[in-house]
Parts: C-alpha cells; structure tokens; sequence
C-alpha cells in the first residue's frame, strides 16, 4: 500500500514537472523573426521619370503663298527633299467669284462708261490728227513763199510752232485712247465670273502654267496637310518638313517641383522608345513658364516643359521619328560606389531617419542616419553605417530597440 502511494506521487511529480516545462517553453521571449540584408557599396543614380515626345526642333511649313487652287500634292510623309530643287506642291491662280445683281449691273455701267470715254478719246484723236494735216499744209505753203521773199521770217516761225503743238496734240490723243482701251478692259475683267464660261476661258489661257512650290529646306516630309485639289486662301498650311536625322529632340513635360531639381545639361537616359538599347540624351533647356495641365484623373497639376537632346548618334536611334512617344530618366543625383541600403529599412523618428541594425549578439540596435540620396528603392547613406553591417530591411512597429531578433528562414 505505501509503495503505491510513493509511485502515485512520483508519477504525478513527473507530470507537474513536465507541464511547467511546457508551459516555461510555451512563454519563453523568443527571437522577433526579421529579414535582414547588408550594407553595400554600389553605384546608383536617382533620376525624375516622365513620358516625353519627340519632335523635330525646326520644322517647316509651306503654306500658300497666294489665294488659288491648289493640285493635288503628289509626296507622300517620309519622301527626301532638297532644298530649293524638290517641288512638292503646284498652285493656280484663284478662279473668279461669282457676281451679284448690284455688282454685275455696276460693273456694266462701268464697262459702258469706258466705252463711252474711248469714243471720245478717238474722237479728239481725229481732230487732233485734222489739225495736224491742217498745220503741216500751212507750214509747207509758207515755206515756199518765204523763200520766193513773200512770207516775213516771223511768219514762217509762228508756223512752224503751229505745225509742232498739233503733232503734239496727236500724240496726246493716242495716249488718251491706249488709256481708255486699258480703262476698258479692266472694266470688262471685272465682269469675270465663274459661271462666265467664255470670259473664265480666255483668262485662264493667259495663266497656264501652274506656279511650283519648293522645299525650303532639305529633310522628310513629315506630314502633308492637303492632299487633295482643292482651292485656298493665301497662308494655308500644305506640308510639314524637318530633318528627323539630325534635328530631333525630346519634349517632356516635368511637375514643377521636379522641375526645379533639373539643371541644364544633366543627363538623360532615354528608354522604352522600341530599340533594344537605352539611349542618353542632355538637357538643353528648361522654360520658366509653367501651365496648368490635368491629369488622366483630373487632378490639377502644374508643368513646365524640359527640352532634351540626344547624344546617341542618329545610327542608334533608326526609325525614331517626329512625335513618337519615349520614357526619360532625367539624372540629378549619381555615384559610383555609394553606401546603399534599401529604402525599406528606413523609418522616420525624431524628424530624421533611422534603421534597425542586427548586432553580434543577435538583438536589435535602432542608429540613426544622414542620407544623401534616395530613389525609392536604394538610399545613400552618407553618415551613421559602415559598409557589411547588417540591418532589418521591413522594421515592423513591434520592433524595439534592443529586441531580440533572428533572420527569417528563406523559402525555397
């Protein structure tokens, strides 16, 4: 009987103690599993990203030079030009309008009014030409009788002057009627309508030819605005020309707080634009006018316009043309071997930054840093680590200083 009641207490001591082993191992403080990753030394870039365009810094617009009718324009977008040879539109002159009742009736009385004036001039020319005949018999008669010693010297003088003042006249009368006949015809012209088939013939003969249009510079024909016969006003847009070879450049519009961190001649990586290499660019000119834009969810921003150039040779860039759409990484900030550390392991406190960094002896210890550089993925570390050092890359908000801590097991 007493050797049952000694096991019965030995067993039951054996079970009180492995349950408080369990229940000590159960509520034993346990390492806080972290990823962890080190401190490196890498090259990194921190750059403003933004979609940009390109387009041909000096294009070329022919317009027409005069009202008329243009023929149908025979380029096609991407044909070669050279300056001042290749014709790359014809023009007519404009056919007339038509006339309304009033001005078709005015110019009638204009055109019987000129008629009416070149009767007269012919008129004064047949007088003009009666006392010229008239003179010139009179001064012949007084020649021979001056030299028979009839006719006084003055006589003969006062003829003379006579004969001279009416061929005078005469021309003055043929003068007036080369006048009146080009009075006349003007006023005939202005009877000149569309619908005038006869007259719209015999002035379209006069102005066969069709007057040529020449590339003002040499380049592709980047766009052609009327393709068409089709009659125009003086000043109408035909044909866009550039030279996409070696006139291209990059049009990107920046927020304006990213555009105050850009300075003329940084360097741009251009991607995404269709080739298989990055192409690198400069900036060449930021305006410092802004404009209000709205964004695809209706958000007001304000943008300033970078223009960009390209330092790749055109060979690499093959088939970018005017308007195509390109990615830019517009640098302002580089090194070579910066101390980098993921940007997130930082966190904010005390108005600066800080990081968790795993010590030797397996717990955390929260150290403050200076940064010199961020780009959302990689931050430079300018004071506050070391190279190799380790650091906790997602601190949760369990994680304390001094914290016990532990790599998480890496899946896989």
């Amino acid at each position: 009987m007493a050797q049952k009641k000694h096991s019965r207490k030995l067993f039951t001591g054996v079970v009180v103690a492995l349950l408080a082993a369990a229940l000590t191992y159960a509520f034993w403080p346990r390492p806080l599993l972290v990823d962890i990753g080190e401190v490196k030394r890498l090259p990194m870039v921190v750059t403003i990203n933004e979609e940009g365009r390109t387009k041909v810094r000096h294009a070329y617009v022919v317009s027409t030079p005069i009202a008329g009718r243009l023929l149908r324009v025979e380029v096609e977008p991407g044909d070669a030009v050279v300056r001042g040879e290749t014709v790359v539109a014809r023009m007519l002159p404009t056919s007339p309008s038509a006339l309304d009742i009033r001005t078709r009736e005015q110019a009638q009385a204009t055109v019987q009014s000129a008629e009416a004036a070149l009767r007269v001039a012919q008129a004064d020319m047949n007088k003009a030409r009666a006392d010229t005949e008239l003179a010139e018999s009179n001064l012949e008669r007084t020649q021979k009788l001056h030299s028979s010693g009839i006719v006084s010297a003055a006589a003969l003088q006062r003829d003379e002057t006579a004969a001279r003042l009416a061929e005078a006249n005469l021309d003055t009368a043929r003068a007036a009627i080369s006048m009146r006949i080009a009075e006349l015809n003007s006023a005939r012209a202005m009877l000149i309508s569309f619908d005038d088939q006869g007259l719209g013939h015999a002035a379209a003969e006069q102005n066969t030819d069709a007057i040529p249009l020449l590339a003002p510079t040499s380049g592709l024909i980047l766009q052609v605005k009327q393709q068409s016969e089709i009659a125009l006003p003086a000043g109408t847009p035909i044909i866009e020309i550039g030279n996409v070879a070696e006139d291209l450049e990059i049009e990107a519009e920046l927020l304006s707080s990213d555009a105050v961190q850009v300075q003329n001649g940084a360097r741009v990586i251009i991607d995404n634009w269709g080739g298989p290499e990055r192409l690198e660019g400069i900036v060449e000119r930021i305006e410092p006018w802004g404009f209000t834009k709205y964004s695809a969810l209706g958000v007001e921003e304000q943008r300033v316009k970078v223009k960009i150039g390209f330092v790749s040779p055109p060979a690499a860039r093959q088939g970018l043309g005017h308007g195509f759409r390109v990615e830019v990484r517009i640098v302002t900030w580089q090194a070579d071997a910066a101390l980098t550390i993921p940007s997130s392991s930082l966190f904010r406190t005390e108005g600066g930054w800080a990081v968790f960094v795993a010590n030797d002896e397996g717990r955390a210890e929260q150290r403050a840093v200076t940064l010199a550089a961020n780009n959302g993925m990689l931050a430079a570390v300018s004071d506050g680590l070391e190279g190799g050092e380790r650091i906790v890359l997602y601190p949760s908000a369990t994680l304390s200083e001094d914290s016990r801590i532990a790599q998480r097991a890496v899946e896989g």
